[in-house]
């Protein structure tokens, strides 16, 4: 990317020292301390507050016990996923966040950082917890290997399916290789999470897309049902003069290469503006400071108190020194030599209406202009589920999400679907109970419902 200027390099040791993991991994000690807190509650709130109810008082019972492997079995049969979502699940406002010390007014156990710090110890020995069914002769396709998909084919190879994810990335993964903060989760800790899934016999079938290298009328003559877990697609236009300028790029353009390649090759401006306060938007805002951007502003065309980040998110970024523009709404990129050079924004205020609905209005007059040489859009991504357009009887909603029943089966009875492209974009450790519950509803429908091989 050719931007007007770019953001100073700084030192590979900085650069590590700025996308160290928040909050760090526990030590032995502090994990054996930290588990002595919990007590264990017999109506765990915690566990009806995660979606993929992992039995937290019994996976930490086992830390105190120091028996790690079976702590991390405990997890990964509910969240085959639970290396990553033990970092980027947003654990204050779920497990930890329904925790009963709130009620005795003290700090909530620490079960995000307890949780990697069981699984950790089996991933770093190679420890492999589950083996694949018996086979029962049947295949399932599953379309992206995302954490819908990866969940879904997890759970199907433990019943004995011979599952097959086809991706168009190089790398499989999805979001969670590809698409959040690497301070949350580096790449390589997706992919360890995906040899853990490969070793259940899984196969992948990366760079190839669906609809081009192969299609749907192959993918049905040769499986007996198919998932979909393709997540969402790109973002959002600003539609506004300037859209086009050298500079603009969308969130998850922005985001990928901070996963994909070393930090020094990453562009990054001098001066960011990133357009949206979603927790997207603090992703953009915490990174591009971090990879040395001197100026960073984040501009919402609503207030503080209606901003939809998670407020420890919005912490995080505040003390990175990131300029926040409330009721400011952007009007044009302005441009020199066809790259970014600044954003004219206006203000904005909240009007009622007589119907007793709100809209934002713009302020005659109070037109201001921002130096900045990228402009990042992080204002909701595109549904990307005209793939699905030629498949007969898999219903859209008129957001372009995929239609399914409490089994996540589509009209079509072959098809099922889960994750973003269904419930339009959740947290990670949702997309996993959606594909996991849709692997019980392929199972259910395929007619060969059967327990588990432990």
């Amino acid at each position: 990317m050719n931007l007007r200027e770019a953001a100073p390099k700084l030192s590979p040791e900085q650069y590590e020292k700025n996308f160290a993991e928040l909050p760090p991994a526990m030590t032995s000690r502090q994990a054996a301390v930290e588990a002595a807190r919990c007590l264990y509650c017999f109506d765990a709130p915690c566990i009806a507050a995660c979606p993929t109810h992992i039995d937290v008082p019994t996976f930490i019972k086992k830390i105190s016990s120091n028996n790690l492997r079976g702590s991390a079995r405990v997890i990964l049969e509910a969240n085959i996923l639970g290396h990553s979502c033990g970092r980027v699940c947003p654990t204050e406002v779920l497990c930890e966040g329904a925790c009963v010390m709130h009620e005795k007014e003290e700090k909530p156990i620490e079960i995000g950082r307890l949780q990697r710090f069981a699984v950790d110890y089996v991933l770093d020995r190679g420890i492999q917890l589950f083996r694949a069914g018996a086979p029962n002769g049947k295949r399932v396709a599953c379309v992206g290997s995302g954490p819908a998909s990866l969940a879904c084919a997890a759970e199907l190879a433990k019943l004995g399916y011979r599952a097959e994810i086809f991706d168009r990335n190089e790398l499989p993964g999805g979001l969670d290789t590809h698409g959040i903060a690497a301070y949350k989760l580096r790449a390589n800790d997706s992919l360890r999470e995906v040899d853990q899934i490969r070793a259940l016999g899984v196969e992948f079938r990366q760079n190839t897309t669906v609809g081009r290298d192969i299609s749907f009328e192959k993918i049905e003559e040769d499986f007996d049902a198919i998932f979909i877990g393709i997540g969402l697609g790109e973002t959002w236009d600003l539609k506004i003069p300037g859209d086009e300028l050298e500079g603009v790029v969308g969130a998850m353009e922005f985001i990928e290469p901070t996963k994909t390649r070393s930090f020094q090759d990453v562009p990054v401006g001098r001066r960011v503006a990133c357009i949206g306060a979603g927790n997207t938007a603090i992703d953009i805002v915490t990174a591009a400071k971090r990879l040395g951007a001197e100026q960073v502003h984040l501009i919402y065309r609503r207030g503080e108190t209606e901003m939809p980040a998670f407020r420890y998110e919005y912490d995080l970024a505040k003390l990175d020194g990131i300029t926040f523009h409330w009721h400011t709404q952007p009007t044009r990129i302005v441009g020199h030599d066809g790259k970014v050079s600044a954003l004219e924004c206006v203000r904005t205020r909240t009007e009622s209406a007589a119907d007793g609905t709100h809209r934002i209005a713009t302020i005659p007059g109070s037109e201001s202009i921002i130096a900045v040489d990228m402009v990042v859009r992080a204002i909701g991504q595109k549904p990307v589920t005209q793939l699905m357009n030629g498949v007969s009887a898999v219903a859209l909603r008129e957001n372009g999400t995929i239609v399914v029943n409490q089994n996540y089966q589509t009209e079509n009875p072959k098809y099922f679907a889960a994750g973003d492209c269904v419930n339009g974009g959740k947290e990670v450790v949702d997309a996993v109970a959606e594909g996991m519950a849709a692997a019980r509803g392929i199972d259910t429908w395929c007619g060969s419902p059967r327990a588990k091989q432990a």
